[in-house]
C-alpha cells in the first residue's frame, strides 16, 4: 500500500513498499526538509544527500533494536522523519521544538547524540562490544561522512575495531565535503576510489586465477603470494581499511536504493568489521545548495524558489566579519602571522585570509587537537599563528592547550568565535565552558571585548604579545555597531575600563554584558542606588588593583559573564576577593547554571538565567539593601550566589 510520509508510524511501515513509492517517499522527505529549513533556517545540504541512504538503513535493520549511530546529528533530518517525528518536524531548532541534531530523549531510534564529528566509529564499536558481552546478536552500524575521516578520533575507532574484529559496519557516507570542501591525504585516497571504475568481483577472478598456478617449491610460492597481493593493491580500491582489518564494499551509488540494500545486506553476511563506502551528493535535490560553496552546508531562511535568503532589516557588523577584517589589515605588515582553522574557513571568518595570504593559511580539516599542537610547531619555528575555532570545538584540544601551549609558554593567539550561547545550535554547540577551562591553565591571557571596536583593539593587543599564549572570546551574531573606523589600538594586559561610577554596588562584566550593567545601572539610578560599572576586559590576569578599590569603597559586587559560574570569571573574582581578605563584602555571581542548556533564543535564555538588565538590577538591589527588595520578580533558573 503506498504510503505518504505523514502516514508513517515509524520505519517499520517502509517494509513492502514498492521502489517507486520508495522514491516519492524520497522526494516528498527532501520537500520537507527544504521547506523546514527555509522557515527555520540550519542545516541542509547533509540531509539532503542522505535521504535514499536513510531509507535503505531503515529498510535492511530493525532499529532500535539494530542501532544507527549517525556521526554529527545533522546529517540525520531524514533519519528523524523516518521515525514518527513528521508532525513535529516544523518546530526543528525552535525553543522547545526538535533539536537540530540527534537527541536520546526525542526519539528510542536516536541511540547517540553527536554535534561533534569523528565520534560514531568509536562509540558503534562500544555498542558492538556491549552487545558481544551480552550475548546479543544485533547489528550495529556507525554512518559516517567523508568529511569526518579528517578527524583523529574515527582513525581511533577504525584501528581499534579492524583490532578487536567484531561484526561493526561502517558506512562512510563519502560526498566530498564537510562543512568546507575537504582536505588531506584521506580525501585525495577517496577521491582516487571514486575515480576507478572497479568490481569486487575482479578481486575473486584474480585470486581464482592465482590459486590454479602450481605451486612449486616455496619460494615460488612466496613469489606467487606476493604478486597476488600487489596485484590487489593495483586493481581493488579500499585496500587502506582492508589492512586496518575492515572487509571493504563499494563504492556504491547512495542515491540507488536497491544497491545500497544490497550492499548493506552483503555487509550483514559478511561478518567482521566491513566498511561499506557510499557516494553521495551533499544538497541533493535542491539545486541552490548543490551549487554551494559549502554544498549548502546551514542556511538562514530563504526562499524555497531560489534559495536566496529572506530580506532582512540592515544588520550591523557581525563579531565574526569584523574579526576577519581585522586579521587581514594587521597581518599586512606582519609576515610573520598565519592562520590556522579546522575546517571552517567561512565560519571563522579566516576565508578572506585564506585569499589574502595563500602561503599563510591552514585548514587542518576536523581536526582541532592536531591544529593547536601545528600551532605549537609554528610558534617555536618564528611565525605568529593565530587559530581560529569555536568555542565548543576547542574544548577537544584542551590536552594540547595544556601540554603543548600553556606549559612551553608559547605565543599563539586563540580566536574563539561563537562564545556564550549559539541559539538554535544548542547544547552540542554552546561556548559556555572556555573561560573555565582556560583560566586554569597557567601562563594564559583571556580577553572579551564588550563590542567589535574592542574586539579589534585586542587582536592588536594579541598579536602585539610575545609572552605567552593568549585568547580573545567573541560571540555569535552582529556587534553594537560602534564606530570601527579608527585603527585598532593595543591594550594594557590585565587592565580593566570604568564606564560608570558609583558609591553603592559594583557590577563587574566581561565582554557585551558591560552594557547590560550600564542599563542595571540606570534602573538601580532610579531608585536611588548609584553603581560603579567596568568593563572587565580580561578574565585572566584581573586588574586586581581597581577591582579590590573599588570592593572596599563599595561593600557589594556584582560579576556577569557569559559562561558557566562553576570556574569562570566570577569565580576569578571570589578568589581574588578571598586573598585579599575582603570577607565583609557582599557579592553575586552571575552566569550560566551547571547544567547544558538546550537551543533557544539567547536573550530570552539570558534572562530567564538572571542576566538581563533587570534581573541585575535586583540581584544588586539586594545586596545593597541586604534582602528582598521588589524592584523586579527574580525569573526562575536565575543568579548564583557567593558569599565572601
Amino acid at each position: 500500500m503506498s504510503r505518504r510520509l505523514s502516514d508513517l508510524r515509524g520505519p517499520e511501515d517502509l517494509r513492502g513498499l514498492s521502489t517507486a513509492e520508495l522514491e516519492r517517499l524520497a522526494q516528498e522527505i527532501r520537500t520537507t526538509i527544504i521547506e523546514t529549513v527555509a522557515r527555520n533556517g540550519g542545516h541542509l545540504g547533509a540531509g539532503l544527500g542522505v535521504v535514499e541512504l536513510a531509507l535503505a538503513l531503515h529498510l535492511e535493520f530493525e532499529s532500535p533494536k539494530d542501532k544507527l549511530v549517525w556521526d554529527v546529528g545533522h546529517q540525520a533530518y531524514p533519519h528523524k522523519l523516518l521515525t514518527g517525528r513528521y508532525s513535529v518536524f516544523h518546530t526543528l531548532r525552535r525553543p522547545g521544538g526538535l533539536s537540530g541534531f540527534l537527541r536520546r530523549s526525542e526519539s528510542p531510534h536516536d541511540v547517540w547524540e553527536a554535534g561533534h564529528a569523528s565520534t560514531a566509529i568509536s562509540a558503534a564499536l562500544g555498542y558492538a562490544k556491549a552487545r558481544d558481552l551480552a550475548g546479543e546478536r544485533h547489528h550495529v552500524v556507525a554512518i559516517v561522512g567523508d568529511g569526518a575521516l579528517t578527524g583523529g578520533l574515527a582513525y581511533e575507532g577504525l584501528n581499534n575495531a579492524g583490532a578487536l574484529g567484531t561484526d561493526l559496519i561502517v558506512v562512510l557516507n563519502d560526498n566530498s565535503m564537510s562543512i568546507a570542501p575537504n582536505v588531506g591525504a584521506i580525501h585525495t585516497y577517496l577521491q582516487r576510489i571514486r575515480s576507478q571504475p572497479v568490481y569486487r568481483g575482479l578481486k575473486g577472478d584474480i585470486e581464482r586465477l592465482l590459486n590454479h598456478i602450481p605451486r612449486i617449491g616455496p619460494s615460488v610460492a612466496r613469489t606467487m603470494e606476493r604478486f597476488k597481493d600487489s596485484l590487489k593493491y593495483l586493481v581493488l580500491p579500499g585496500m587502506w581499511f582492508e589492512e586496518l582489518g575492515f572487509t571493504y564494499l563499494g563504492p556504491v551509488d547512495g542515491h540507488h536504493i536497491a544497491a545500497v540494500r544490497e550492499a548493506l545486506r552483503q555487509a550483514k553476511s559478511i561478518g567482521g568489521p566491513v566498511v561499506v563506502h557510499v557516494l553521495t551528493v551533499k544538497g541533493k535535490g535542491f539545486q541552490p545548495a548543490e551549487k554551494a560553496p559549502d554544498a549548502g552546508h546551514s542556511f538562514k531562511p530563504f526562499d524555497v524558489a531560489t534559495g536566496r535568503p529572506l530580506p532582512s532589516p540592515p544588520s550591523k557588523p557581525e563579531y565574526t566579519a569584523v574579526f576577519s577584517r581585522t586579521l587581514v589589515e594587521l597581518a599586512r605588515t606582519r609576515p610573520e602571522v598565519v592562520a590556522i582553522t579546522a575546517a571552517m574557513p567561512d565560519g571563522t571568518g579566516t576565508q578572506a585570509f585564506k585569499e589574502a595570504y595563500p602561503d599563510r593559511f591552514f585548514d587542518v580539516g576536523i581536526a582541532e587537537l592536531h591544529a593547536v599542537v601545528f600551532a605549537a610547531g609554528l610558534a617555536l619555528g618564528g611565525r605568529r599563528p593565530v587559530v581560529a575555532i569555536y568555542s565548543t570545538f576547542l574544548q577537544r584540544a584542551y590536552d594540547a592547550l595544556v601540554h603543548d601551549v600553556g606549559r612551553m609558554n608559547l605565543p599563539v593567539v586563540f580566536a574563539i568565535d561563537r562564545a556564550g550561547l549559539v541559539g538554535a545550535d544548542g547544547d552540542s554547540h554552546q561556548g559556555m565552558f572556555d573561560i573555565a577551562y582556560l583560566r586554569s591553565i597557567p601562563n594564559f591571557v583571556i580577553m572579551q571585548p564588550k563590542d567589535e571596536a574592542e574586539l579589534r583593539d585586542m587582536l592588536r593587543t594579541a598579536l602585539d604579545y610575545c609572552d605567552g599564549p593568549i585568547a580573545v572570546r567573541y560571540p555569535r551574531g552582529a556587534g553594537r555597531g560602534v564606530d570601527i573606523s579608527r585603527e585598532p589600538q593595543p591594550l594594557p594586559i590585565g587592565r580593566a575600563e570604568v564606564l560608570r561610577e558609583g558609591r553603592d554596588v559594583l557590577l563587574l562584566a566581561l565582554g557585551p554584558l558591560a552594557y547590560t550593567a550600564l542599563e542595571a545601572a540606570e534602573l538601580l539610578a532610579a531608585r536611588g542606588v548609584e553603581a560603579t560599572v567596568v568593563n572587565a576586559r580580561f578574565a585572566k590576569p584581573l586588574d586586581r588593583d581597581l577591582i579590590v578599590e573599588r570592593a572596599r569603597a563599595t561593600g557589594a559586587v556584582v560579576t556577569l559573564e557569559d559562561g558557566v559560574r562553576a570556574g569562570g570569571f566570577g569565580s576569578a573574582v571570589l578568589e581574588l576577593l578571598s586573598e585579599e581578605g575582603l570577607w565583609g563584602v557582599r557579592t553575586r555571581v552571575l552566569g550560566y547554571p551547571d547544567r547544558y542548556i538546550l537551543h533557544g533564543d539567547p536573550d530570552r535564555q539570558r534572562a530567564e538565567m538572571g542576566l538581563d538588565a533587570a534581573s541585575v538590577a535586583q540581584e544588586a538591589l539586594e545586596l545593597v539593601r541586604g534582602g528582598r527588595a521588589a524592584l523586579h520578580p527574580l525569573r526562575d533558573g536565575g543568579a548564583g550566589a557567593g558569599a565572601v
